[in-house]
């Protein structure tokens, strides 16, 4: 039997592809199953989609930046993997998946209304060579690295997020706006109806029960009720101190990038990955992740899993596969604006699992989806499943295989590559802000608000928070809530 797991860290990155980002790796290695030598399941080289009668095959290298952000959200995804004429019939299953909409969503959206005027439609079937990603492929090679891990839904960040931290979306199928933000939750929070992970760890360890740490101020996970904005989020750079210095009791630790800029969608200067931004921050991220660790007293007990939340609209050729309603909510619930079933998972995405009791080289083709992370969770802790989608997943634990830690994990992964460029888009400073994810995190910051204000102050910070109609404002009112954030924690 392996070594009991007492820490488990979990890093979810932005809207990337397993072919986009490992396709072309050449990962070989054991089979985590039978134990038989296998590869990846990667590209051939031959996989296409046709657009107003032109061929586009999967390439390498990808070349940075990408000239639009590729759409995302439910009907988007819906043509990428079913048809240029698909339709989903609200309350019904999935249509066929016939993977050949890729190319002509990315050409023009159906949900973001523009098209991709530069003509480079066949970008978004290419993939990165592992000369171009040395850190994930080192890590996926030195552990485990699981090629049918698929997002929860075929839709966007918001709702896959939350399949990660409570094997439920309660219903949401797409990119909430400011005003359903409100309307549905007020300030108290986005919540669950059997709650979230952190909610059950709560319930039965107490306030050792978890930490969370971000890339900035405004971490996606700040938007779930119980989680104290401020109180409960630190800084990435106090990581590495706070596994190093003292006693670290906390079961789960929740690992969000930076975002760069949230306010114009370019996600510029983050560590997200998020495809209008490069992919040397993301990289980045993940060496300072996996060395802190590594480095610290808990290594030989720790568990770290590293995934992205999902496609980003990147080419994949492996069909979702059906899955397990949550069982907690129905088709028309409030959040269902398009009478989504969830009975059908999303596109691949990359997922790596560290821990030195995984043998090094191991390939994981079983199936899994974002709700493994709270599956595992509770195998490890022995806590009982939030719903039917999470009873049902499979937990990563079986893959450490070793009853003694390993004595050969790299100490450090490679340099990361510091080249890439990041998209160059216009910047409108009178653009609505109910665009992709800029809603929640005008969200956190009234949050945040409320927690620095008076409380007679209430109505007059959600009022505030209401009036913020522009790209200009709401960039005026992240800047000023973080920099209030800021001085509050270093008061």
């Amino acid at each position: 039997m392996a070594a009991d797991v007492r820490n488990i860290f979990v890093l979810l990155l932005e809207n990337r592809s397993l072919d986009h980002m490992l396709g072309f790796s050449g990962i070989t290695g054991k089979d985590a199953n039978t134990g038989a030598e296998t590869q990846l399941n990667g590209l051939k080289g031959d996989e296409w989609n046709g657009h107003r009668g032109a061929r586009y095959v999967v390439g390498r290298p990808f070349h940075e930046p990408i000239a639009v952000d590729p759409a995302h959200e439910f009907l988007d995804v819906l043509e990428q993997l079913c048809g240029t004429h698909a339709v989903y019939e609200p309350g019904n299953a999935y249509p066929p998946i016939t993977l050949t909409g890729f190319v002509s969503n990315y050409a023009h959206s159906h949900t973001k209304g523009y098209g991709n005027a530069a003509g480079n439609f066949g970008q978004i079937m290419d993939g990165f060579t592992a000369r171009q990603l040395p850190v994930l492929n080192a890590l996926a090679r030195n552990f485990a690295v699981c090629d049918g891990w698929h997002a929860s839904l075929p839709g966007p960040t918001f709702p896959n997020r939350l399949f990660a931290m409570g094997a439920s979306s309660n219903g949401l199928d797409h990119s909430p706006s400011t005003t359903e933000l409100l309307t549905w939750e007020g300030t108290e929070g986005f919540a669950f109806p059997n709650g979230s992970i952190f909610d059950l760890l709560k319930k039965t360890f107490g306030e050792a029960a978890w930490r969370i740490y971000a890339g900035n101020r405004f971490p996606l996970v700040a938007t779930l009720k119980g989680i104290k904005p401020i109180e409960d989020v630190r800084l990435m750079d106090e990581l590495s101190d706070d596994l190093n210095n003292g006693p670290y009791p906390y079961r789960l630790t929740w690992i969000e990038p930076d975002y760069g800029d949230m306010v114009f969608g370019t996600f510029r200067g983050g560590t997200s990955q998020h495809p209008m931004d490069n992919v040397a921050g993301g990289e980045r991220l993940i060496k300072e992740v996996y060395e802190a660790i590594r480095r610290s007293p808990l290594w030989e007990s720790s568990l770290l899993i590293v995934t992205w939340d999902e496609h980003g609209g990147f080419y994949d050729h492996v069909p979702p596969g059906e899955a397990v309603a949550p069982g907690d909510t129905m088709p028309g619930s409030r959040y269902n604006q398009y009478g989504f079933t969830f009975t059908r998972l999303g596109v691949r995405v990359p997922a790596v699992v560290v821990s030195p009791c995984i043998p090094a080289g191991t390939i994981d083709h079983r199936p899994y989806e974002h709700s493994a992370i709270p599956k595992t969770v509770e195998e490890v802790f022995k806590l009982s499943p939030l719903t039917q989608r999470d009873k049902d997943a499979h937990s990563v634990k079986s893959l450490l295989k070793l009853t003694d830690p390993r004595k050969d994990t790299p100490d450090s992964l490679p340099a990361y590559i510091p080249c890439g460029r990041s998209a160059e888009v216009p910047v409108a400073g009178g653009e609505s802000v109910d665009a992709g994810n800029l809603p929640l995190f005008l969200h956190i910051a009234m949050r945040h608000e409320l927690a620095l204000s008076d409380p007679a102050k209430r109505l007059a910070v959600l009022s505030r928070a209401q009036s913020v109609k522009t790209r200009a404002q709401a960039a005026q009112y992240l800047a000023e809530i973080g920099d209030r954030v800021n001085a509050a924690k270093a008061s």
